[in-house]
């Protein structure tokens, strides 16, 4: 255990002082330089956004309002995390960690816990960028379902559905049926559409053609295909079978589950983003108050407002706390509030086999709820605490009154056992009104509720070709990124303890 903190804690001081070295200069002269874009926020979307502008040739300044990296995917240690979320009024210079969680530099926990599918766009993103070299990846255990008040395994290949306890013996077989169809299925082949063509059809019609019950519907669209609600089934078939078929594809490669996860928590990800942003040429600014736009006659962006001081640029890419409450509050719109519990444990989540890690998803039917509920559990074994403690985070789209927070979770607190300590947050989910083409202002959504990072992926790769008018190619790598930079990464690189 203590060969475990140790490094851990010498691998978040490499990385932190790494990213103090690589941006050490930038407050001397940042504020006189005219930038191609002005990235607002340290955030995933906005870090990975950084880095990939700043490797393809552009001239990239970061600024956050916050003293460290990852904004809301950032992982703090408990001490820091008992600060956050303190009662107004509380002294939080006398805010002490119980001796029973340990030391509390041994906690890495995620203010928003994010999975990622181990054949998705983020993953993509990591080899295109080679940020794979900051971080070490893990498998989680499992992808699970609630049904009927029980947990159970996500059935996902044919083999699953044979044996899960969530069918009855002919669903098996049609859901066997249904599987094995989608995984041949290609689009641009119809003798492999088995005379269902999925993109003249929508998704409930194709599940029509299997006749496959509505539980068996339901955990397809909400768990294996990942969709949020039932608004996908008036929607493309299409759609369907390439969310499945990216299931089965992450799931293929480790066998248990589709979902990975870096250890020391999912803050890994903008760090590495911004390190390589930082040997990339972009410089950082943390810790700033940034007080609003400037525009020209056009309309168009020309300058950021910090600390009294306009920094020229071209373009401007935000996260939404940026616009909310200020002149520019037209740019985002608020859709609703998201409701999060980080809930630490001292046992596994029941049902799960004590899985070490594992997504669970309450589908909304099963609760009586419009939205689904989902659960993020890691532990040790991602190196986001001692060991015999769990982290579960659970997070829904709220619904009961501003007043009862903890009421939409309920039902996830119900299958978490015996709670030590709840951390309980709401905050607004807010999407960008427009493009951002006219004003030159790119402004991205808030992170959902879910537990996985594909959507927030997906915004970044529709994001970038609206910024440059390229598109990204990540099966190629990049061919114009500064040999220089590559140099100085490597080489930073070699002192990093996680590869040395």
């Amino acid at each position: 255990m203590l060969r475990l903190c140790t490094k851990v804690y010498a691998y978040i001081t490499f990385s932190l002082l790494s990213l103090f070295l690589l941006s050490w200069r930038t407050a001397a002269f940042a504020m006189d330089e005219e930038y191609d874009v002005i990235v607002l926020g340290t955030g995933i979307k906005e870090c990975i956004l950084s880095a990939l502008l700043a490797m393809n040739g552009k001239k990239v300044l970061n600024i956050d309002k916050n003293p460290y990296y990852g904004a809301d995917t950032a992982s703090l240690n408990l001490e820091d995390l008992m600060k956050k979320h303190a009662p107004e009024g509380v002294d939080k210079d006398k805010i002490e960690v119980p001796k029973t969680f340990g030391n509390y530099r041994h906690w890495c926990v995620d203010l928003c816990p994010k999975f990622m599918m181990s054949s998705g766009n983020l993953v993509k993103m990591l080899i295109y960028t080679d940020v794979t070299r900051y971080l070490e990846i893990v498998a989680v255990s499992g992808s699970y379902v609630s049904n009927s008040g029980k947990i159970h395994k996500v059935p996902a290949t044919a083999g699953e559905a044979l044996s899960s306890s969530l069918l009855g013996f002919f669903e098996k077989r049609r859901f066997k049926n249904f599987l094995e169809w989608v995984s041949k299925y290609d689009a641009a082949k119809p003798e492999t559409w088995d005379k269902i063509n999925a993109s003249t059809l929508t998704a409930k019609q194709v599940f029509e053609q299997f006749s496959l019950s509505d539980d068996c519907v339901e955990f397809t669209g909400h768990c294996i295909a990942l969709y949020q609600n039932d608004a996908y089934l008036k929607q493309s078939g299409l759609d369907l079978v390439a969310k499945c078929k990216l299931y089965a594809t992450s799931l293929s490669r480790y066998g248990n589950s589709p979902f990975i996860y870096p250890r020391y928590g999912i803050g890994s990800i903008p760090e590495g983003f911004a390190r390589l942003c930082a040997v990339s040429g972009g410089l950082q600014m943390l810790d700033k108050r940034v007080q609003g736009l400037a525009f020209d006659a056009a309309g168009k962006v020309e300058g950021v407002k910090v600390d009294d001081q306009v920094i020229k640029t071209k373009q401007v890419l935000a996260d939404p706390t940026f616009m909310a409450g200020t002149e520019q509050a037209n740019k985002v719109k608020k859709v609703c509030n998201i409701v999060r519990s980080i809930c630490i444990l001292k046992a596994p989540v029941a049902n799960t086999g004590n899985a070490a890690s594992a997504q669970i998803i309450i589908p909304a039917k099963q609760t009586g709820r419009k939205n689904d509920i989902y659960i993020a559990l890691v532990s040790a074994e991602q190196a986001v605490c001692p060991d015999g403690f769990y982290v579960a985070v659970c997070s829904t789209v709220q619904e009961a009154a501003e007043a009862d927070q903890e009421s939409d979770l309920k039902p996830a607190f119900a299958y978490l056992g015996q709670i030590l300590q709840k951390f309980t947050s709401v905050s607004e989910y807010f999407i960008p009104t427009d493009d951002g083409t006219a004003d030159n202002v790119f402004v991205t959504a808030s992170l959902d509720s879910t537990s996985h990072l594909e959507l927030a992926t997906n915004e970044v790769l529709a994001l970038y070709p609206r910024m440059t008018g390229e598109d990204i190619d990540l099966a190629k790598k990049p061919a114009n990124r500064n040999p220089d930079a590559v140099a100085q990464d490597e080489a930073d690189t070699a002192g990093n303890p996680e590869t040395a």
